[in-house]
Protein backbone atom coordinates (compact mmCIF):
# COMPACT_ATOMS: atom_id res chain seq x y z
CA UNK A 1 0.00 0.00 0.00
CA UNK A 2 2.65 2.58 0.85
CA UNK A 3 4.38 1.71 -2.41
CA UNK A 4 1.21 2.46 -4.38
CA UNK A 5 0.83 5.78 -2.65
CA UNK A 6 4.40 6.66 -3.46
CA UNK A 7 3.94 5.74 -7.10
CA UNK A 8 0.76 7.81 -7.34
CA UNK A 9 2.46 10.73 -5.67
CA UNK A 10 5.40 10.49 -8.04
CA UNK A 11 3.07 10.36 -11.03
CA UNK A 12 1.19 13.41 -9.75
CA UNK A 13 4.38 15.35 -9.18
CA UNK A 14 5.61 14.40 -12.62
CA UNK A 15 2.31 15.44 -14.17
CA UNK A 16 2.55 18.78 -12.39
CA UNK A 17 6.10 19.27 -13.57
CA UNK A 18 5.07 18.38 -17.11
CA UNK A 19 2.19 20.83 -16.96
CA UNK A 20 4.50 23.53 -15.65
CA UNK A 21 6.95 22.86 -18.44
CA UNK A 22 4.23 22.91 -21.07
CA UNK A 23 2.77 26.16 -19.65
CA UNK A 24 6.21 27.71 -19.62
CA UNK A 25 6.68 26.74 -23.24
CA UNK A 26 3.27 28.22 -24.21
CA UNK A 27 3.41 31.48 -22.13
CA UNK A 28 5.05 34.47 -23.82
CA UNK A 29 5.58 37.87 -22.17
CA UNK A 30 6.20 41.11 -24.11
CA UNK A 31 8.98 43.35 -22.81
CA UNK A 32 8.31 47.09 -22.35
CA UNK A 33 10.34 47.92 -25.46
CA UNK A 34 8.91 45.28 -27.78
CA UNK A 35 5.64 44.03 -29.25
CA UNK A 36 4.66 40.38 -29.79
CA UNK A 37 3.07 39.59 -33.12
CA UNK A 38 1.28 36.22 -32.94
CA UNK A 39 0.13 34.72 -36.22
CA UNK A 40 -1.55 31.39 -37.10
CA UNK A 41 -5.22 31.99 -36.17
CA UNK A 42 -8.00 34.44 -36.79
CA UNK A 43 -7.92 37.30 -34.32
CA UNK A 44 -9.62 40.67 -33.91
CA UNK A 45 -7.64 43.47 -32.35
CA UNK A 46 -9.22 46.78 -31.28
CA UNK A 47 -8.56 49.51 -33.78
CA UNK A 48 -7.69 47.09 -36.61
CA UNK A 49 -9.82 45.53 -39.28
CA UNK A 50 -11.19 42.04 -38.69
CA UNK A 51 -9.38 38.95 -40.05
CA UNK A 52 -5.80 40.30 -40.14
CA UNK A 53 -4.39 36.84 -39.34
CA UNK A 54 -2.19 38.01 -36.45
CA UNK A 55 -2.54 39.39 -32.93
CA UNK A 56 -0.49 42.15 -31.25
CA UNK A 57 0.46 41.99 -27.58
CA UNK A 58 2.34 44.76 -25.72
CA UNK A 59 3.26 45.04 -22.07
CA UNK A 60 1.70 41.77 -20.90
CA UNK A 61 1.80 37.95 -21.36
CA UNK A 62 -0.27 35.62 -23.53
CA UNK A 63 -0.61 31.90 -24.37
CA UNK A 64 0.79 30.60 -27.62
CA UNK A 65 0.06 27.14 -29.02
CA UNK A 66 3.34 25.64 -30.21
CA UNK A 67 3.16 24.31 -33.73
CA UNK A 68 -0.11 26.11 -34.35
CA UNK A 69 0.85 29.75 -33.72
CA UNK A 70 4.10 31.57 -34.41
CA UNK A 71 5.44 34.40 -32.20
CA UNK A 72 7.80 37.10 -33.44
CA UNK A 73 9.06 40.25 -31.74
CA UNK A 74 9.05 43.79 -33.10
CA UNK A 75 11.40 46.22 -31.33
CA UNK A 76 9.97 49.50 -30.09
CA UNK A 77 13.41 50.99 -29.34
CA UNK A 78 14.63 54.31 -30.70
CA UNK A 79 16.48 54.28 -33.99
CA UNK A 80 18.46 56.95 -35.73
CA UNK A 81 19.77 57.57 -39.17
CA UNK A 82 22.36 60.05 -40.38
CA UNK A 83 21.36 62.42 -43.19
CA UNK A 84 24.00 63.27 -45.81
CA UNK A 85 22.05 64.96 -48.60
CA UNK A 86 23.36 66.90 -51.59
CA UNK A 87 20.90 69.69 -52.38
CA UNK A 88 20.56 72.66 -54.73
CA UNK A 89 18.88 75.89 -53.49
CA UNK A 90 16.40 78.08 -55.28
CA UNK A 91 19.38 80.21 -56.37
CA UNK A 92 21.08 77.23 -57.96
CA UNK A 93 23.81 77.00 -55.31
CA UNK A 94 24.82 73.43 -54.36
CA UNK A 95 24.86 72.61 -50.65
CA UNK A 96 25.41 69.58 -48.48
CA UNK A 97 22.97 69.21 -45.60
CA UNK A 98 23.98 67.05 -42.67
CA UNK A 99 21.58 66.04 -39.91
CA UNK A 100 20.10 63.21 -37.90
CA UNK A 101 16.62 61.67 -37.62
CA UNK A 102 15.57 59.88 -34.42
CA UNK A 103 12.49 57.69 -34.90
CA UNK A 104 10.72 54.61 -33.55
CA UNK A 105 7.74 52.39 -34.16
CA UNK A 106 4.53 53.94 -32.87
CA UNK A 107 3.00 52.63 -29.65
CA UNK A 108 -0.54 52.20 -31.02
CA UNK A 109 -1.68 48.97 -32.62
CA UNK A 110 -2.16 50.56 -36.05
CA UNK A 111 1.45 51.77 -36.17
CA UNK A 112 2.72 48.41 -34.86
CA UNK A 113 0.66 46.58 -37.48
CA UNK A 114 1.96 48.82 -40.31
CA UNK A 115 5.58 48.48 -39.12
CA UNK A 116 5.19 44.71 -38.62
CA UNK A 117 3.99 44.17 -42.15
CA UNK A 118 6.91 46.18 -43.58
CA UNK A 119 9.88 45.66 -41.27
CA UNK A 120 9.24 42.49 -39.21
CA UNK A 121 11.98 40.53 -40.95
CA UNK A 122 13.89 43.63 -42.19
CA UNK A 123 14.35 45.79 -39.11
CA UNK A 124 17.97 46.50 -40.08
CA UNK A 125 16.74 48.12 -43.30
CA UNK A 126 14.42 50.50 -41.40
CA UNK A 127 17.07 53.22 -41.07
CA UNK A 128 17.86 53.10 -44.80
CA UNK A 129 14.18 53.46 -45.71
CA UNK A 130 13.79 56.43 -43.38
CA UNK A 131 16.96 58.05 -44.80
CA UNK A 132 15.63 57.75 -48.32
CA UNK A 133 12.27 59.30 -47.36
CA UNK A 134 13.85 62.28 -45.60
CA UNK A 135 16.54 62.79 -48.25
CA UNK A 136 13.95 63.10 -51.02
CA UNK A 137 11.76 65.58 -49.14
CA UNK A 138 14.76 67.55 -47.92
CA UNK A 139 16.02 68.04 -51.50
CA UNK A 140 12.55 69.20 -52.56
CA UNK A 141 12.22 71.70 -49.71
CA UNK A 142 15.77 73.10 -50.09
CA UNK A 143 15.06 73.65 -53.80
CA UNK A 144 12.36 76.15 -52.85
CA UNK A 145 14.49 78.10 -50.36
CA UNK A 146 17.44 80.46 -50.59
CA UNK A 147 20.70 80.12 -48.71
CA UNK A 148 19.80 83.13 -46.59
CA UNK A 149 16.49 81.54 -45.58
CA UNK A 150 18.18 78.32 -44.57
CA UNK A 151 20.84 80.09 -42.52
CA UNK A 152 18.51 82.52 -40.75
CA UNK A 153 15.64 80.11 -40.06
CA UNK A 154 16.73 76.51 -39.72
CA UNK A 155 13.63 75.78 -37.68
CA UNK A 156 11.53 76.54 -40.72
CA UNK A 157 13.51 74.02 -42.78
CA UNK A 158 13.16 71.40 -40.04
CA UNK A 159 9.42 71.97 -39.63
CA UNK A 160 8.68 71.79 -43.33
CA UNK A 161 10.68 68.58 -43.63
CA UNK A 162 8.87 66.91 -40.73
CA UNK A 163 5.49 68.01 -42.07
CA UNK A 164 6.30 66.69 -45.56
CA UNK A 165 7.44 63.30 -44.22
CA UNK A 166 4.63 62.91 -41.68
CA UNK A 167 2.17 61.07 -43.94
CA UNK A 168 4.72 58.62 -45.30
CA UNK A 169 6.14 57.91 -41.83
CA UNK A 170 2.63 57.21 -40.59
CA UNK A 171 2.10 54.69 -43.38
CA UNK A 172 5.33 53.01 -42.35
CA UNK A 173 4.11 52.87 -38.74
CA UNK A 174 6.95 55.14 -37.57
CA UNK A 175 6.97 58.38 -35.60
CA UNK A 176 9.76 60.98 -35.62
CA UNK A 177 10.97 61.95 -32.17
CA UNK A 178 13.57 64.41 -33.39
CA UNK A 179 14.96 65.91 -36.60
CA UNK A 180 18.05 68.07 -36.34
CA UNK A 181 19.99 69.86 -39.09
CA UNK A 182 23.59 69.78 -37.86
CA UNK A 183 25.47 71.50 -40.63
CA UNK A 184 25.04 73.13 -44.02
CA UNK A 185 28.21 72.76 -46.08
CA UNK A 186 28.94 75.20 -48.88
CA UNK A 187 31.49 73.90 -51.42
CA UNK A 188 31.31 77.13 -53.46
CA UNK A 189 32.09 79.52 -50.57
CA UNK A 190 28.82 81.41 -50.96
CA UNK A 191 28.10 81.41 -47.25
CA UNK A 192 31.65 82.59 -46.49
CA UNK A 193 31.22 85.46 -48.93
CA UNK A 194 27.93 86.36 -47.30
CA UNK A 195 29.72 86.53 -43.99
CA UNK A 196 32.53 88.80 -45.19
CA UNK A 197 30.57 92.12 -45.00
CA UNK A 198 29.40 91.19 -41.56
CA UNK A 199 32.89 90.12 -40.54
CA UNK A 200 34.27 93.42 -41.83
CA UNK A 201 31.59 95.32 -39.89
CA UNK A 202 32.45 93.30 -36.81
CA UNK A 203 36.16 94.06 -37.27
CA UNK A 204 35.33 97.74 -37.71
CA UNK A 205 33.20 97.75 -34.61
CA UNK A 206 35.97 95.91 -32.77
CA UNK A 207 38.54 98.52 -33.79
CA UNK A 208 36.14 101.31 -32.82
CA UNK A 209 35.50 99.62 -29.51
CA UNK A 210 39.25 99.18 -28.93
CA UNK A 211 39.85 102.86 -29.72
CA UNK A 212 37.02 103.85 -27.41
CA UNK A 213 38.45 101.61 -24.71
CA UNK A 214 41.87 103.23 -25.16
CA UNK A 215 40.30 106.68 -24.90
CA UNK A 216 38.41 105.73 -21.79
CA UNK A 217 41.58 104.21 -20.31
CA UNK A 218 43.50 107.42 -21.02
CA UNK A 219 40.76 109.52 -19.46
CA UNK A 220 40.74 107.21 -16.45
CA UNK A 221 44.52 107.57 -16.10
CA UNK A 222 44.28 111.37 -16.31
CA UNK A 223 41.49 111.38 -13.75
CA UNK A 224 43.61 109.11 -11.55
CA UNK A 225 46.54 111.54 -11.80
CA UNK A 226 44.21 114.44 -10.98
CA UNK A 227 42.84 112.62 -7.96
CA UNK A 228 46.39 111.89 -6.82
CA UNK A 229 47.26 115.59 -7.05
CA UNK A 230 44.02 116.46 -5.22
CA UNK A 231 44.85 113.96 -2.48
CA UNK A 232 48.34 115.46 -2.14
CA UNK A 233 46.84 118.96 -1.88
CA UNK A 234 44.29 117.84 0.72
CA UNK A 235 47.03 116.15 2.72
CA UNK A 236 49.15 119.31 2.75
CA UNK A 237 46.10 121.40 3.74
CA UNK A 238 45.33 119.03 6.59
CA UNK A 239 48.93 119.11 7.75
CA UNK A 240 48.85 122.92 7.73
CA UNK A 241 45.59 122.86 9.72
CA UNK A 242 47.06 120.52 12.27
CA UNK A 243 50.11 122.76 12.57
CA UNK A 244 47.85 125.80 13.12
CA UNK A 245 45.93 123.94 15.83
CA UNK A 246 49.24 123.04 17.54
CA UNK A 247 50.35 126.66 17.41
CA UNK A 248 46.99 127.81 18.82
CA UNK A 249 47.24 125.29 21.66
CA UNK A 250 50.73 126.53 22.48
CA UNK A 251 49.53 130.14 22.53
CA UNK A 252 46.64 129.19 24.77
CA UNK A 253 49.04 127.45 27.13
CA UNK A 254 51.15 130.60 27.35
CA UNK A 255 48.03 132.70 28.13
CA UNK A 256 46.59 130.26 30.68
CA UNK A 257 47.87 132.23 33.70
CA UNK A 258 46.37 135.66 32.72
CA UNK A 259 43.17 133.97 31.62
CA UNK A 260 42.83 132.20 34.98
CA UNK A 261 43.29 135.52 36.83
CA UNK A 262 40.68 137.22 34.61
CA UNK A 263 38.29 134.31 35.15
CA UNK A 264 38.66 134.62 38.92
CA UNK A 265 37.91 138.34 38.82
CA UNK A 266 34.92 137.63 36.52
CA UNK A 267 33.56 135.11 39.04
CA UNK A 268 33.84 137.72 41.84
CA UNK A 269 31.87 140.23 39.74
CA UNK A 270 29.22 137.58 38.96
CA UNK A 271 28.77 136.76 42.62
CA UNK A 272 28.45 140.44 43.55
CA UNK A 273 25.84 140.88 40.82
CA UNK A 274 23.95 137.89 42.16
CA UNK A 275 23.96 139.40 45.67
CA UNK A 276 22.58 142.70 44.28
CA UNK A 277 19.81 140.84 42.43
CA UNK A 278 18.85 138.95 45.60
CA UNK A 279 18.72 142.24 47.53
CA UNK A 280 16.46 143.76 44.85
CA UNK A 281 14.16 140.73 44.97
CA UNK A 282 13.91 141.00 48.75
CA UNK A 283 13.00 144.69 48.47
CA UNK A 284 10.36 143.90 45.83
CA UNK A 285 8.80 141.22 48.04
CA UNK A 286 8.71 143.66 50.94
CA UNK A 287 6.87 146.17 48.74
CA UNK A 288 4.47 143.42 47.66
CA UNK A 289 3.64 142.63 51.27
CA UNK A 290 3.44 146.27 52.48
CA UNK A 291 1.79 148.07 49.53
CA UNK A 292 0.39 145.85 46.80
CA UNK A 293 -1.48 143.30 48.94
CA UNK A 294 -3.45 145.94 50.93
CA UNK A 295 -4.20 147.82 47.68
CA UNK A 296 -5.44 144.62 46.04
CA UNK A 297 -7.66 143.90 49.08
CA UNK A 298 -9.22 147.40 48.89
CA UNK A 299 -9.73 147.06 45.10
CA UNK A 300 -11.38 143.67 45.58
CA UNK A 301 -13.70 145.12 48.22
CA UNK A 302 -14.77 147.99 45.93
CA UNK A 303 -15.21 145.61 42.98
CA UNK A 304 -17.37 143.26 45.04
CA UNK A 305 -19.60 146.11 46.26
CA UNK A 306 -19.96 147.45 42.68
CA UNK A 307 -20.92 144.01 41.36
CA UNK A 308 -23.54 143.62 44.10
CA UNK A 309 -25.05 147.02 43.25
CA UNK A 310 -25.03 146.14 39.54
CA UNK A 311 -26.80 142.81 40.22
CA UNK A 312 -29.42 144.65 42.29
CA UNK A 313 -30.05 147.14 39.47
CA UNK A 314 -30.29 144.32 36.96
CA UNK A 315 -32.84 142.46 39.13
CA UNK A 316 -34.93 145.64 39.53
CA UNK A 317 -34.79 146.27 35.76
CA UNK A 318 -35.84 142.68 35.04
CA UNK A 319 -38.76 142.95 37.47
CA UNK A 320 -39.84 146.24 35.87
CA UNK A 321 -39.52 144.70 32.37
CA UNK A 322 -41.67 141.76 33.46
CA UNK A 323 -44.29 144.14 34.87
CA UNK A 324 -44.23 146.18 31.64
CA UNK A 325 -44.58 142.98 29.58
CA UNK A 326 -47.64 141.89 31.59
CA UNK A 327 -49.20 145.35 31.24
CA UNK A 328 -48.53 145.31 27.50
CA UNK A 329 -50.13 141.86 27.21
CA UNK A 330 -53.24 143.06 29.07
CA UNK A 331 -53.43 146.18 26.88
CA UNK A 332 -53.05 144.05 23.76
CA UNK A 333 -55.91 141.79 24.90
CA UNK A 334 -58.11 144.83 25.54
CA UNK A 335 -57.25 146.37 22.18
CA UNK A 336 -57.90 143.07 20.45
CA UNK A 337 -61.35 142.79 22.09
CA UNK A 338 -62.22 146.41 21.19
CA UNK A 339 -60.99 145.87 17.62
CA UNK A 340 -63.16 142.76 17.31
CA UNK A 341 -66.23 144.70 18.55
CA UNK A 342 -65.44 147.59 16.19
CA UNK A 343 -65.07 145.12 13.31
CA UNK A 344 -68.50 143.61 14.03
CA UNK A 345 -70.03 147.10 14.17
CA UNK A 346 -68.30 148.14 10.96
CA UNK A 347 -69.54 144.94 9.30
CA UNK A 348 -73.14 145.71 10.36
CA UNK A 349 -72.85 149.33 9.17
CA UNK A 350 -71.39 148.15 5.89
CA UNK A 351 -74.26 145.70 5.38
CA UNK A 352 -76.83 148.44 6.05
CA UNK A 353 -75.02 150.89 3.76
CA UNK A 354 -74.89 148.31 0.99
CA UNK A 355 -78.63 147.63 1.31
CA UNK A 356 -79.37 151.36 1.22
CA UNK A 357 -77.07 151.91 -1.75
CA UNK A 358 -78.65 149.00 -3.61
CA UNK A 359 -82.16 150.42 -3.00
CA UNK A 360 -81.07 153.94 -4.05
CA UNK A 361 -79.43 152.56 -7.16
CA UNK A 362 -82.50 150.59 -8.11
CA UNK A 363 -84.68 153.72 -7.68
CA UNK A 364 -82.30 155.86 -9.74
CA UNK A 365 -82.18 153.20 -12.43
CA UNK A 366 -85.97 153.09 -12.59
CA UNK A 367 -86.10 156.91 -12.79
CA UNK A 368 -83.42 156.98 -15.50
CA UNK A 369 -85.29 154.32 -17.43
CA UNK A 370 -88.58 156.33 -17.22
CA UNK A 371 -86.75 159.55 -18.21
CA UNK A 372 -85.13 157.82 -21.14
CA UNK A 373 -88.45 156.41 -22.31
CA UNK A 374 -90.00 159.91 -22.09
CA UNK A 375 -87.13 161.49 -24.05
CA UNK A 376 -87.39 158.75 -26.63
CA UNK A 377 -91.14 159.38 -27.02
CA UNK A 378 -90.54 163.15 -27.34
CA UNK A 379 -87.77 162.64 -29.90
CA UNK A 380 -90.01 160.24 -31.79
CA UNK A 381 -92.89 162.78 -31.82
CA UNK A 382 -90.55 165.60 -32.91
CA UNK A 383 -89.12 163.46 -35.66
CA UNK A 384 -92.59 162.55 -36.88
CA UNK A 385 -93.56 166.25 -36.89
CA UNK A 386 -90.43 167.23 -38.82
CA UNK A 387 -91.07 164.42 -41.26
CA UNK A 388 -94.61 165.68 -41.82
CA UNK A 389 -93.29 169.22 -42.34
CA UNK A 390 -90.66 168.03 -44.78
CA UNK A 391 -93.25 165.96 -46.59
CA UNK A 392 -95.54 169.03 -46.88
CA UNK A 393 -92.65 171.25 -48.01
CA UNK A 394 -91.66 168.67 -50.61
CA UNK A 395 -95.23 168.64 -51.90
CA UNK A 396 -95.26 172.45 -52.06
CA UNK A 397 -91.90 172.47 -53.81
CA UNK A 398 -93.24 170.06 -56.35
CA UNK A 399 -96.27 172.33 -57.03
CA UNK A 400 -94.61 175.83 -56.93
CA UNK A 401 -90.81 175.65 -56.82
CA UNK A 402 -90.18 179.36 -57.39
CA UNK A 403 -92.41 180.44 -54.49
CA UNK A 404 -90.70 178.03 -52.12
CA UNK A 405 -87.26 179.22 -53.22
CA UNK A 406 -88.30 182.82 -52.82
CA UNK A 407 -89.55 182.07 -49.32
CA UNK A 408 -86.27 180.35 -48.41
CA UNK A 409 -84.26 183.25 -49.79
CA UNK A 410 -86.37 185.70 -47.86
CA UNK A 411 -85.94 183.75 -44.66
CA UNK A 412 -82.15 183.47 -45.11
CA UNK A 413 -81.50 186.85 -46.74
CA UNK A 414 -79.59 188.33 -43.78
CA UNK A 415 -77.17 185.45 -43.79
CA UNK A 416 -76.79 185.72 -47.57
CA UNK A 417 -75.98 189.42 -47.31
CA UNK A 418 -73.56 188.72 -44.48
CA UNK A 419 -71.83 186.05 -46.58
CA UNK A 420 -71.60 188.49 -49.53
CA UNK A 421 -70.07 191.12 -47.27
CA UNK A 422 -67.39 188.67 -46.21
CA UNK A 423 -65.82 189.12 -49.63
CA UNK A 424 -64.65 192.50 -48.45
CA UNK A 425 -63.42 191.22 -45.07
CA UNK A 426 -59.73 191.47 -45.98
CA UNK A 427 -59.94 194.99 -47.48
CA UNK A 428 -58.32 197.57 -45.26
CA UNK A 429 -59.21 200.70 -47.32
CA UNK A 430 -61.56 200.90 -50.28
CA UNK A 431 -62.56 203.99 -52.26
CA UNK A 432 -66.01 203.88 -53.87
CA UNK A 433 -66.75 206.38 -56.59
CA UNK A 434 -70.21 207.43 -57.62
CA UNK A 435 -71.47 207.69 -54.03
CA UNK A 436 -74.39 205.54 -52.82
CA UNK A 437 -75.14 204.28 -56.29
CA UNK A 438 -71.65 202.89 -56.58
CA UNK A 439 -72.00 201.07 -53.28
CA UNK A 440 -75.33 199.52 -54.27
CA UNK A 441 -73.99 198.52 -57.65
CA UNK A 442 -70.96 196.88 -56.01
CA UNK A 443 -73.09 194.85 -53.59
CA UNK A 444 -75.42 193.79 -56.39
CA UNK A 445 -72.53 192.53 -58.45
CA UNK A 446 -71.08 190.71 -55.44
CA UNK A 447 -74.41 188.94 -54.94
CA UNK A 448 -75.23 188.20 -58.59
CA UNK A 449 -71.87 187.55 -60.31
CA UNK A 450 -70.40 184.56 -58.51
CA UNK A 451 -70.08 186.06 -55.06
CA UNK A 452 -70.38 184.21 -51.81
CA UNK A 453 -74.09 184.99 -51.42
CA UNK A 454 -74.95 183.62 -54.88
CA UNK A 455 -72.93 180.49 -54.20
CA UNK A 456 -74.85 179.96 -50.95
CA UNK A 457 -78.15 180.33 -52.78
CA UNK A 458 -77.09 177.86 -55.42
CA UNK A 459 -76.07 175.34 -52.69
CA UNK A 460 -79.48 175.77 -51.09
CA UNK A 461 -81.33 175.10 -54.31
CA UNK A 462 -79.17 172.06 -55.18
CA UNK A 463 -79.79 170.55 -51.78
CA UNK A 464 -83.52 171.10 -52.07
CA UNK A 465 -83.63 169.55 -55.52
CA UNK A 466 -81.80 166.40 -54.31
CA UNK A 467 -83.65 165.73 -51.03
CA UNK A 468 -86.93 167.50 -51.49
CA UNK A 469 -86.32 169.42 -48.27
CA UNK A 470 -84.32 172.31 -46.99
CA UNK A 471 -80.85 171.40 -45.77
CA UNK A 472 -80.24 171.28 -42.06
CA UNK A 473 -79.14 174.60 -40.67
CA UNK A 474 -80.76 176.88 -43.27
CA UNK A 475 -82.56 178.67 -40.54
CA UNK A 476 -79.22 179.99 -39.37
CA UNK A 477 -76.30 180.45 -41.78
CA UNK A 478 -73.99 182.10 -39.31
CA UNK A 479 -71.55 179.18 -39.61
CA UNK A 480 -71.23 179.69 -43.39
CA UNK A 481 -70.89 183.47 -43.34
CA UNK A 482 -68.38 184.62 -40.77
CA UNK A 483 -68.89 188.08 -39.31
CA UNK A 484 -66.66 190.57 -41.13
CA UNK A 485 -64.59 192.86 -39.05
CA UNK A 486 -65.25 196.58 -39.03
CA UNK A 487 -64.02 198.02 -42.33
CA UNK A 488 -62.92 201.49 -43.17
CA UNK A 489 -64.90 202.62 -46.21
CA UNK A 490 -64.80 206.08 -47.66
CA UNK A 491 -67.37 207.26 -50.20
CA UNK A 492 -66.62 210.09 -52.52
CA UNK A 493 -69.20 212.01 -54.58
CA UNK A 494 -68.34 212.95 -58.18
Amino acid sequence: MPMVIGVVAGIAVGAVLVLIGVFKMMWRVAEPNEALIISGSKHRTEGLEEGMGFRIVTGRGTLVLPGVQAVRKLSLDLNETELHVDCVTHQGIPLKVRGVVIFKVGDDFVSIANAGRRFLDQQKLMSERVHNVFAGHLRSIVGGLTVEDMIRDREKLTGQTRAACGTEMEKLGLIVDSLQIHEIEDPTGYIQNLAMPHAAAVQRDARIAQAEANRLATEAEQQSFARMAEATRDSEILQAGYQAERDKAAAKAQQAGPLADAAARQEVVVQMTRVAELEAQRTEQQLQADVRKPADARAYEKRTIAEAERDARISAAQAKAKETELAAAAEATRVKTAAAAEAEATKARGTATAASTRATGEAEAAAAQAKGLAQAEATKAKGLAEAEAIKARAAALAENQEAVVAQQLAENWPEIVRAGASAFGNVDNMVVLNGADGMADMFAKALTMGGTGLGLARQLLASMNQNGQAPAGTSSLNGLAPQPPAQKVSVQED
